[in-house]
């Protein structure tokens, strides 16, 4: 028989992806639950097994090419003299040679109940990982939970509990002497064309709609990092005791959320649809980072919930899995405001890009001492922490965005108040 394997419901509303890499060719044979596709869409990349075996008959769909929910993506000969097609909704009725009979359990989860689809070994083996079956994303048919998704899934749990969390959200750039200077390769040519495709192709998408949607302003701040940099040095022994390498990124998502609350327009979105504001009364701050395709932005949820020794290890957590590619869909959706740290790389400042439907996004340089002049007009030199807000003009006005900023310097020059209050 022939089986059409279409592009399933990944879920988060997702309605389409691209192809990044097919892991088979045709002619291959391909066994259950092998890997089969990678798929990228605008929130994460997921592997996508196959759902039966077969030998590959025909793939309809290349690598960088944009392909919708319900596509048909390649047809498997499998046993059999019937043609059979799974559903990106639906399991698939019509019974398979090789297909084991699939469960459906209702489960509820946070107040709402949601429907998981996994054969009885698939569940098994979540039992014996220790993994809750309602928490993975399945990417089979229907959205079935395959044996490989499992353990995904308890491979990441795994990873969270044993690494130490990253340094830094950036690496920092090590120039090199200028005796080692080279110039970069083109081949042999005086141009080089290189596909723009993959999550190269999905920052340009989503970079211009938020250009072109969202009419941005920059405010520019600095910041007296004195008694920050004091209390960091404090707190550190405490926290490589946990294995937790602590930046000063934890602290100002914890001054965030503090001034979030108390300007809650910047905790926000805007429903062109409805023409609504809607207010969000949680706190899941995104982090801009860089990974070796381009930038992701991980959320560290219900951060205002979380002690400053959580953050720093939520932070590390999500960085690591950005750089291993490993980000799930719940590590990368709900933000409701997003910081971008370029400070260990360097710069004055920026003027950072919307990560709509946000309507602000906090940019955080290189601390540096300048000279500043105090209360008795005397010069004294102190370290200095640029910050800059970029707002949604139509949601929040002029004054309003100064007044945060000026909240949130007022919480970082004094954040040993804070931190005592939440360690």
């Amino acid at each position: 028989m022939s089986y059409e394997f279409k592009l399933p419901d990944i879920g988060e509303g997702i309605i389409e992806g691209e192809i990044v890499k097919w892991h088979v060719k045709e002619g291959d044979l391909v066994k259950e639950e092998q890997p089969l596709i990678e798929v990228m869409t605008d929130k994460v990349t997921v592997t996508i097994p196959s759902p039966v075996s077969g030998r590959v008959s025909e793939i309809l769909a290349r690598e960088g090419e944009k392909v919708k929910v319900g596509q048909v993506l390649l047809r498997l000969a499998t046993d059999g003299g019937q043609s059979a097609t799974v559903t990106p909704h639906a399991v698939e009725t019509t019974p398979q040679p090789s297909q084991p009979q699939v469960e459906a359990q209702l489960t509820q989860t946070e107040g709402e109940t949601k429907r998981v689809l996994a054969t009885p070994a698939v569940r098994k083996l979540a039992r014996d990982l220790g993994v809750d079956i309602s928490k993975v994303v399945g990417t089979g048919p229907g959205g079935r939970v395959t044996e490989l998704d499992v353990r995904n899934y308890a491979e990441q749990l795994k990873k969270q509990a044993a690494s130490p969390s990253a340094a830094a959200l950036v690496e920092p750039m090590q120039p090199k002497p200028l005796s080692e200077a080279r110039p970069y390769p083109l081949a042999g040519t005086l141009e080089e064309r290189v596909p723009l495709r993959g999550l190269r192709r999905t920052i340009a998408e989503r970079m211009t709609k938020s250009m072109y949607t969202i009419p941005h302003v920059t405010h520019f701040d600095d910041v007296d990092a004195t008694t920050l940099i004091k209390l960091r040095e404090t707190l550190k022994p405490a926290a490589d005791k946990r294995g937790v390498k602590l930046t000063y990124l934890p602290f100002i998502v914890k001054a965030l959320c503090v001034a979030l609350k108390e300007f809650p327009h910047l905790n926000a979105s805007l429903d062109d649809e409805r023409h609504e504001i809607v207010l969000k009364k949680y706190y899941n701050i995104g982090i801009a980072t860089a990974v070796p395709e381009g930038l992701v932005v991980p959320v560290v949820r219900d951060a205002d919930k979380k002690s400053l020794f959580e953050v720093a290890e939520e932070i590390g957590r999500l960085s690591e899995a950005a750089r291993q590619n490993k980000l799930t869909l719940e590590d990368v959706r709900g933000g409701t405001f997003s910081v971008t740290n370029i400070g260990s790389i360097g710069g004055v400042s920026a003027t950072p890009i919307i990560n709509h439907p946000e309507v602000g996004i906090l940019g955080v340089y290189r601390i540096t001492k300048k000279p500043v002049v105090v209360g008795d007009e005397s010069i004294v030199v102190r370290d200095i922490l640029p910050i800059t807000l970029t707002f949604d003009h139509r949601v929040i006005d002029g004054a309003v965005a100064a007044s945060f900023v000026g909240r949130l310097k007022q919480i970082l020059e004094n954040m040993d108040e804070l931190v005592a209050a939440t360690l």
